[in-house]
């Protein structure tokens, strides 16, 4: 193995790049015990679920993005939809006719733990139960909460605070620092009974009916015949040429089409990201992409976490999952230690192709990518950060496949991110020149507005790349607590 700054962790046999070192270590464990690139995701991201749960856990969604050796890629969308109690007369009383972003009307059903089941269904080698070793032990006896994560946890205090199960579960009152130890005895007992019993433990039962209870005393409507009927497919990403590659992405009800719509508008001219021209091409091509996306993505039919795993064989897979925004709705379970997303803020106002509908699944930011060269795995990807994910993807693949940076170099650099309508963030170290161009080309400064106060958020990626010579290198976002981690056969 090789640790190069500005390369990444470099090795020659399999490789893991996540968002906290327990997550790395779960995901290594599989590895050496003989499991695929899928059973080291999945435990990954189990782990993420306890000691990341402003970001996500059982109570969220999950996306994938999968390169089987030999095979075309191929994505899982395990999003859930709108419950199949929400009414048109609920939404028209809403102001703006648009579900607010922390309201019990926005929780839809969680996708997670039957994406998890269907991918190992597919593509796992290790028993299921094995899977959940590591998260169900940092649950029980407790974990060192890392620096990203109790800077968050303090930042969101007033989500958690305004419910009394969350309060409780996540102490609002006293939220963990850098160090401290957190435990959920109530998540550990979930985990263990999905280990045991499968999804079934999730979908069926106790759980359920205190998903229902919980929304009924604060007026949301989903109910225990949401996660009944809640299913996730497998589907044919979309695709498109840039820089001699081919960078695929899930389609829709995901905004990964963004990505795909701003890197075809630079691939005639690939642009070097600190050429303050160049920076400017990409803004505008990523403005125009995201206002695609949204007059456009709907159901066909904010925070995230993302691991990115090449195992042993070949088989490359970048999973992400999410409770959308800081703590999702708010709304705790007590009784699985989880709490609820709020994906339904992503519907537009009723009438748009994207408004709500029961049953319906709403416009998704989390969008795993990957990329192939000639149909040969190339390299893993994603970036967290709600709207930051499409513009963060757009950032470093141009940075890599158009200026051919090492990963880890290009993770490092400083980024930016469209915030509204003319709105850009700029963060610091990013030129002085380029900054400039930016701003004499209209696009304003952040107020102070939202939650996050005027403090941007740059996303945090993940990414393996695979080098001219074969061997791994994965890099792992320093705005996050993560780390890239090359497992060696035994």
């Amino acid at each position: 193995m090789v640790d190069e700054p500005l390369l990444g962790v470099v090795g020659s046999s399999a490789m893991v790049a996540t968002g906290h070192p327990l997550a790395a270590q779960a995901a290594q464990a599989q590895l050496l015990a003989g499991g695929s690139a899928v059973d080291a995701a999945i435990a990954a991201d189990a782990v993420l679920g306890v000691v990341e749960p402003m970001a996500t856990g059982v109570g969220g969604d999950l996306l994938a993005m999968l390169v089987p050796p030999g095979q075309s890629p191929t994505s899982y969308n395990g999003t859930g939809r709108a419950p199949l109690g929400l009414t048109a007369a609920m939404i028209e009383a809403l102001p703006g006719r648009k579900i607010p972003e922390r309201h019990p009307l926005s929780v839809t059903t969680p996708g997670a733990v039957q994406g998890w089941w269907d991918l190992h269904q597919r593509y796992g080698k290790r028993p299921w139960a094995s899977l959940f070793d590591a998260a169900v032990d940092a649950a029980r006896h407790g974990f060192a909460v890392a620096p990203v994560a109790a800077r968050e946890w303090a930042l969101f205090q007033q989500v958690i605070a305004r419910d009394p199960a969350s309060a409780a579960l996540y102490r609002a009152q006293h939220p963990p620092r850098a160090g401290e130890r957190f435990d959920n005895p109530a998540l550990a007992r979930l985990l263990g009974e999905i280990a045991a019993q499968g999804p079934s433990a999730f979908y069926e039962g106790h759980i359920p009916q205190a998903a229902e209870r919980t929304m009924q005393r604060h007026g949301g409507v989903l109910a225990a015949a949401d996660f009944a009927a809640h299913h996730g497919h497998f589907c044919t990403p979309v695709s498109a040429d840039f820089c001699g590659a081919q960078v695929h992405e899930c389609p829709p009800n995901t905004h990964g089409v963004a990505v795909l719509h701003a890197l075809q508008a630079l691939e005639s001219q690939p642009p070097q990201a600190d050429q303050p021209e160049d920076a400017v091409r990409m803004v505008q091509a990523m403005e125009a992409a995201m206002e695609y996306a949204k007059q456009t993505v709907a159901d066909p039919a904010g925070n995230t976490v993302c691991t990115t795993v090449v195992d042993g064989d070949g088989f490359a897979i970048t999973l992400m999952s999410s409770i959308f925004k800081r703590f999702g709705s708010g709304l705790a379970v007590a009784e699985g230690g989880f709490v609820l997303q709020n994906r339904g803020h992503g519907f537009a106002q009723p009438g748009h192709i994207n408004g709500p509908a029961p049953g319906k699944r709403p416009y998704h930011t989390v969008v795993p990518g990957a990329v192939t060269r000639n149909g040969q795995f190339l390299a893993v990807i994603g970036v967290v950060g709600g709207a930051m994910q499409p513009q963060g993807q757009v950032q470093l693949l141009t940075r890599m496949l158009a200026g051919g940076e090492a990963p880890q170099a290009a993770l490092n650099r400083p980024r930016w991110r469209l915030e509204g309508q003319r709105v850009l963030a700029v963060e610091a170290g990013t030129p002085d020149e380029v900054t400039a161009a930016l701003r004499a080309a209209g696009y304003r400064e952040p107020g102070n507005e939202g939650e996050l106060g005027g403090r941007s958020d740059f996303g945090g990626a993940q990414c393996i790349l695979r080098l001219q010579d074969g061997r791994l290198c994965g890099a792992s976002d320093p705005r996050k607590d993560g780390m890239a981690l090359a497992v060696d056969r035994q």
